[in-house]
């Protein structure tokens, strides 16, 4: 009988491999090069403080894995800071994607398909591995952990980042606002009043209320509720961690430390636009969206 994480995980696999992380935030065609630079271009632009918080330049010289390569964004400034890097995820279409990002730009690097929770490496091969808002889509986060612990040479670092219990985004904007929206879904007048206040494009919140029709009482439930209002309908899995369980995920390591930034401005009615930097980057500080975890062995 199969087990149900493997089912699971195939539903997982199945969304991500129909939708690569980040192709809807470029207007050109997939695999282009107009494409991948529009794609750095929003991400480093909306989530400003990732080539710092991720450390890029300092990882020249180090063998550095990534978890959940995506469309190979991130892993590109590892190799052009000079990182001997290695970059998995659980979809071919993301494989995919990142190696032909690597080969238009002519940076060097390997890539091939893995699951998480079951890492086709031996002990003690890499010096740093990074996980960027992966590990919360996998059924058995804690094994995949477990795996970043056995891969990481004594004195590796891990850096990974998971959605963060404690964030304005899952309190406020999932758990309340997005809650109460969702009866205003019903209708298409409500539709597009919500996609004035929020932006939330119109074919997604669409979707939602497809969903809310057809399957009201699945949808609802807290954890579903959580999983199709991160990273868009139909997403089968996601989950929040608070910086205690954030911590004892990491209870193998010796040293951790935890930061969170990542305030998403979209996600605050009215105010959010007006928000400089400099008071985003403190709010974040305490309600950031991402959780990092910078660990040790």
């Amino acid at each position: 009988m199969p087990d149900q994480n493997d089912n699971l995980k195939e539903r997982v696999r199945a969304f991500w491999q129909a939708n690569p992380c980040g192709v809807k935030f470029a207007d050109a065609a997939p695999g282009t090069r107009r494409f991948y630079e529009l794609v750095e271009a929003h991400r480093y632009t909306s989530e400003w403080h990732i080539p710092v918080a991720a450390g890029f330049v300092s990882a020249g010289g180090s063998k550095v894995l990534e978890i959940g390569c995506g469309l190979g964004t991130d892993g590109a400034q590892f190799a052009k800071a000079g990182a001997d890097y290695t970059g998995v995820d659980l979809t071919e279409a993301a494989v995919e994607l990142a190696r032909r990002r690597f080969e238009l730009f002519d940076l060097p690097g390997k890539f091939q398909t893995a699951d998480a929770e079951n890492l086709d490496f031996a002990d003690e091969t890499f010096d740093l591995v990074y996980s960027h808002g992966v590990l919360h889509h996998t059924p058995d986060t804690a094994k995949s952990i477990s795996e970043i612990y056995r891969v990481l040479r004594p004195g590796g670092h891990a850096i990974v980042m998971l959605y963060h219990r404690g964030s304005y985004n899952y309190r406020v904007n999932i758990s309340v606002l997005r809650r109460a929206g969702a009866q205003l879904l019903r209708r298409e007048p409500g539709i597009k009043l919500v996609h004035r206040i929020t932006g939330e494009p119109l074919d997604s919140l669409r979707e939602h209320a497809r969903l809310i029709r057809t399957e009201k009482a699945a949808y609802l439930r807290p954890e579903e509720f959580l999983s199709q209002n991160t990273d868009g309908a139909g997403n089968p899995l996601a989950r929040v961690y608070s910086r205690r369980e954030a911590r004892e995920l990491f209870k193998d390591f010796s040293e951790v430390t935890l930061k969170t930034y990542f305030l998403n401005k979209r996600r605050l009615p009215l105010v959010g636009r007006l928000l400089p930097r400099s008071l985003e980057s403190l709010l974040a500080s305490r309600w950031g969206w991402h959780l990092w975890i910078y660990a040790t062995k």
